[in-house]
């Protein structure tokens, strides 16, 4: 009794019950700062790049348009504590490349070791500051409500191929939360097919500090944009994993041979089982659309 007595004493003269603090309270409060720091930190260089966009790539040749694009993303990655590992070879050639889509980082992690043009939905040009971003870097909207909307990207791709920029594309038309990757569709890969480009399969992964694989980086769902950010500012660390794999050849191959060949190296390098096709508006994701 006399111990249990000097115990509560003791919390008392520490000022823990009288102020109403407590331990639990205190690392609410503090993770609290450390994200509003976080959040205030990523807004801050993400209007710096909105200047830049306006005000300095315009006025760049190609080369210095990619190597600006391609610094600010090595710089803003680790505002969003995401560290990029890189094994493979990186193109040296024109490429289109495929990647499986997981989250609204995966651009910026892969032009942040290579710079390519992106397709991204239509609905991306809608998000705050991001969407004008995205638009100033040259990214190609598609509206994946209109099946007829793929034929005009595609021709929008090869023209980017010819003009000697890498050109990059999710084929699975949608995320997922990294433990799987959906079938491809093949309907982009027709700017590969038009331009004689290989292909360059991308395997992308987000990994945990424990090496389990991280699904808070996914963007899917209902989740809106700043769900997702908030949820990754409260990672205490996040790995980006991006494998470069081997160069698919165009020559033989039609649309569904290099999106089956693209998503077998990717699925493989991933060790992920297979998935089903989802039911979406712009066609069966079998490769054949």
């Amino acid at each position: 009794m006399f111990r249990t007595q000097l115990n509560i004493s003791n919390i008392i003269k520490s000022g823990s019950l009288i102020n109403g603090d407590s331990p639990l309270k205190n690392k609410a409060i503090h993770g609290g700062l450390s994200l509003f720091i976080s959040r205030v930190r990523f807004f801050v260089y993400l209007f710096w790049a909105l200047l830049l966009a306006a005000f300095r790539l315009p006025w760049l040749s190609d080369d210095g348009r990619r190597q600006l694009i391609k610094r600010w993303c090595q710089r803003v990655l680790p505002l969003l504590r995401i560290r990029v590992v890189v094994s493979g070879a990186l193109p040296s050639q024109t490429l289109m490349l495929v990647a499986n889509h997981i989250s609204w980082v995966d651009p910026w992690v892969i032009n942040s070791v290579v710079p390519v043009r992106f397709v991204a939905k239509s609905e991306v040009r809608s998000y705050p500051l991001i969407g004008w971003l995205a638009k100033q870097c040259g990214v190609v909207f598609i509206e994946r409500a209109r099946r007829k909307d793929a034929a005009r990207v595609a021709g929008e791709g090869a023209k980017v191929l010819n003009e000697g920029d890498c050109f990059c594309v999710f084929p699975e038309g949608t995320t997922t939360d990294g433990t799987y990757v959906l079938p491809f569709k093949s309907s982009l890969l027709q700017a590969a097919v038009e331009t004689n480009v290989d292909i360059l399969p991308i395997a992308l992964r987000y990994l945990s500090p424990d090496g389990s694989t991280n699904t808070d980086v996914a963007f899917i769902g209902e989740m809106n944009l700043w769900q997702s950010l908030t949820i990754i500012l409260q990672q205490p660390k996040i790995e980006a994993e991006i494998v470069f794999l081997q160069p698919i050849s165009h020559q033989g191959q039609d649309r569904p041979s290099l999106a089956k060949a693209a998503y077998d190296q990717i699925v493989n390098q991933l060790h992920l089982p297979p998935r089903a096709a989802l039911e979406t508006l712009d066609g069966p994701a079998n490769g054949e659309q």
